[in-house]
This record gives C-alpha cells, structure tokens and sequence, in this order.
C-alpha cells in the first residue's frame, strides 16, 4: 500500500512539474508585448481586415478581449490570417498563441493535433447557397448537383454524408481558399456553395449580387466554432476559455460596455466576486483582479460582441437562435465565476 501511494506521489509531483514548466504561454506573451492571434483570411462578421488593416468581428474580439485581460489594452494583438490548411501548424509551431477562425470542435482535432477547443464563440451547421434562378427550395432537391466546396474543413466529409444518406448523386469541385470556392460559385462552375450557414451569409455579401442567392432551409451538421490552444499549457487554457466565459456571464448578469463601471460597484456577490471586490479569482488565471472589466470595456459582453458583428446590428443579421443565452431560448451557457 505504502508503495502504491509513493509512486502515486512520484506521478502526481512529476505531473505537476510538467504542467510547471510547460505553463510558458502566458509569460511568452507578456515578455513580447503582445498577442499572436490566428484568423481567416477574410470572413465578415467573424475575422476581416478594412482597408487601413483593422480587424474586425466575433472571432477578433475573442483575441481582443484576452489582450484586454493581459495588457488592459485590446490593441496589443498581432492578427495573422491563415487559410484553412496552414491555420492548425501556425498554432502547433507556435506562430499564433491562439487559433481563433471559425474552426470546427471535433473529437479527431481534438485528440489528433496537439491542441484544445477552450468554448464556443457560435454554434453553426453547415448549409447550402444557390441562385435562386435555380428554383430549389430544399437541399433534397440537389440530387446531381456540382457542389463548390473548400479544402482542409469538415465540408466534405458533411456533404458525402448528407447525400449518401439521401441516395443522391453530387459533384464535388473543390478549392483550396474561401475566395477561390466563392468565385468558381459565382462564375457558375457549380451549383451550389456549401459551408457553416454563418459562412454562406458571410460569403453572400462579396456577390456582385446577393440578393439573388439564397441560403436552403437544410442544416445538415453541427459545427461549433470556437478557438484553440496549444496542449499543455492548462494556465493559457484557462485564461482564453475563462475570457469567453467572462463575456458570456457579463451577458447572463446584465453587464455592458456602457454601464460597466456602476455595475463594478455592485454589492450583489457574483458582481463582487466577477470584478474583483470579493476574492481573487483574476490572479488566479494569471492577470488582474480587473480582468472582468478590462474585458468588457473593451469589446463588450458576448451579446454585444454577436450584435455588433454578426447580428442585427450587422450588415449579416444573423439571428442569435442557437447562440442565444440559455435562460432566453438558446444553448450558450458559460460556467459561474466564483
């Protein structure tokens, strides 16, 4: 018994001491300045540079938000866009500290790359666009359709999925960007455009035309979307996933961009424990007691964020559905901070 336990403790301090030397991110990022954030290579409402180089949307306000929590300054990131082949050996060589681009949470990435999903910025499925000269209402009528599809994603796997179970025929022609599938759709080399529906929406709006393509009613998979770290680093985990959540508790307790710092002076426990009056949670993950505030400050709470760039403040106007809170109807839900 006595040997059982000491090698149980010989495990146990080993495992610690790994995790110990492998919690570098943090400092990594900190020593430099700034943040290393890996986006698309141009999405609407999720990852997309103006014409003076600033990024907007979801997904960049994630990176913004953990610059808030490191440095109390959102503007301290770096965006790198990544296509979708090279986006998973940016993160694994360590070219981006975090991998935030409409990316697919699945059990193969997540066992098979050396990384973690830390949450789910939108819940998605993928989906179909097609003219509507065509005059098809619903994807069952796509039996001997030439799909457009891009490489390196989930799409392919999805679509053979949908239309072996359907005992339909297809066409696959696939691209190696975004913009290339897109192009080849609109030039008519296809029939369809398939890809997430948050996509399809997106990628609607780059058409000379959009307003005569439609998005088919089918949702034919899951696909949440959410950002990933590098294993083995469980302090950078814990403060990318614990960032979301910030954003969507803040949400959940009624905190904004504007009336953050009133609320901060809340005597109601879960606002106290959130903004630092009560414990020390924030330094626990390895930045300010703040960390809550600078957060929301800076890119607002999770439904603020959604609003701003891919819902009904946008020029997407996505409904939130799914990515609604889970007390409004919706499945986002994040963990209490105490």
């Amino acid at each position: 018994m006595k040997r059982v336990s000491l090698v149980f403790t010989l495990a146990l301090a080993a495992g610690f001491s790994t995790q110990a030397a492998t919690a570098q991110t943090l400092k990594t990022v900190k020593d430099r300045g700034m943040l290393s954030c890996g986006v698309s290579q141009g999405l609407p409402g999720f990852s997309s540079p103006d014409d003076k180089g600033n990024w907007t949307g979801l997904d960049v306000d994630v990176c913004r938000a953990v610059a808030a929590a490191i440095f109390n300054d959102p503007t301290k990131v770096k965006f790198v866009p990544l296509s979708a082949k090279d986006r998973f050996t940016a993160l694994q060589s360590g070219e981006i500290d975090v991998l935030s681009r409409n990316t697919t949470w699945t059990l193969s990435r997540d066992t098979s790359l050396g990384a973690n999903f830390t949450g789910v910025t939108y819940y998605d499925g993928q989906g179909f666009l097609v003219k509507k000269s065509l005059k098809v209402n619903s994807a069952l009528e796509l039996n001997s359709a030439s799909v457009c599809v891009q490489t390196g994603t989930t799409t392919e796997q999805n679509l053979a999925d949908y239309f072996k179970g359907n005992n339909m025929k297809y066409e696959v022609i696939a691209f190696g960007t975004a913009d290339e599938t897109v192009k080849a759709y609109e030039s008519g080399r296809c029939d369809v455009f398939t890809s997430d529906v948050s996509q399809l929406y997106a990628e609607r709006l780059k058409l000379s035309n959009p307003a005569d393509h439609a998005v088919l009613p089918e949702v034919i998979s899951k696909e949440p979307l959410g950002p990933m770290v590098r294993h083995g680093d469980d302090q950078w985990f814990d403060l990318v996933k614990w960032t979301l959540f910030a954003m969507l508790d803040a949400e959940e307790l009624g905190v904004t961009q504007k009336n953050v710092d009133d609320m901060a002076k809340s005597d109601k426990p879960e606002l106290k424990r959130a903004f630092g009056t009560d414990g020390n949670l924030g330094e626990q993950l390895g930045v300010t007691k703040d960390w809550v505030s600078r957060i929301i400050k800076a890119v607002g709470n999770y439904g603020e964020s959604f609003d701003r760039n891919v819902g009904a403040g946008s020029k997407l106007g996505i409904a939130r559905g799914l990515n609604q809170l889970w007390n409004k109807g919706g499945i986002q839900y994040a963990p209490p901070i105490r």
